[in-house]
Parts: structure tokens; sequence; C-alpha cells
């Protein structure tokens, strides 16, 4: 007497990954998911390589991810694979204070983000092109 499973969200030629508490803001993030979004994934694994950005590395680890999920997970080919969609998502900000001059005091805010990315198979001649 099980609960029925759900369905599943993506189309059967995808698969995702999603990265949660990245330690950087949604607008620097969204700089490194402008770049890779919509090329194939070998020339956007060698770009996040090579970017020399601090969250890179962490970006680069979600892209190997939703490789591994629709290598394994998913049956998919990954020399076939592009990078559909890759978008960035608030999170919470913490909130410090550091000393001012006369007294005063002013708010720090260290924001944290969210990137997801979905990853899907083409034909080989449209992985090429892109």
């Amino acid at each position: 007497m099980g609960k029925a499973k759900n369905p599943r969200r993506l189309a059967d030629n995808e698969a995702k990954c999603t990265v949660r508490m990245l330690r950087v803001s949604p607008q620097k993030l969204n700089l490194l998911a402008q770049l890779i979004r919509g090329k194939a994934v070998s020339k956007a694994l060698a770009d996040l390589e090579f970017s020399h950005k601090r969250i890179s590395t962490e970006v680069r680890k979600a892209l190997e991810s939703a490789i591994a999920n629709a290598e394994n997970n998913h049956e998919l080919d990954v020399d076939d694979l592009v990078v559909a969609q890759a978008y960035v998502g608030k999170d919470m900000v913490m909130k410090r204070f550091s000393p001012r001059a006369r007294g005063r005091a002013s708010r720090i805010e260290k924001p944290f983000s969210n990137i997801t990315i979905v990853v899907r198979e083409v034909s080989a001649d449209a992985a090429q092109a892109a």
C-alpha cells in the first residue's frame, strides 16, 4: 500500500543536478551559468577548467555530477550531451555588521545561491555544432 511514484519531470533524454548553498552571490554565479549554457559538455568542462572565477570549481563539479546522472541513471551517451539549461537561484543571506567611524556600524550581507544544470542528449551532428 505505497504511494504512487511521482512522474519524471524531465524528458527521457535529460538529466539534471542541483547544488545548493554555494557561498557566492547569484549575480556572480550567473556569469558562469551564462558561460556554459547551450554548449557541448566537453567544451563547457574545458571553459570551467580554465576560468579564473573562484566558484568555477564548484560549478564544474555540478556539471560533472549532471553528466554522471545522465550516464548512470538514465543511460544517455556522454559524447552527445549538451548543457540545455543552467539557471541560478537565491538562497539565504547571512547578515553581519562591521564597525565604522564615530560609533556607527554598517551591515554586510553574505549571500548564498543555488545552481541547477540540465544536460540533454542530442544527435551527434547537433552536438558537434554546439
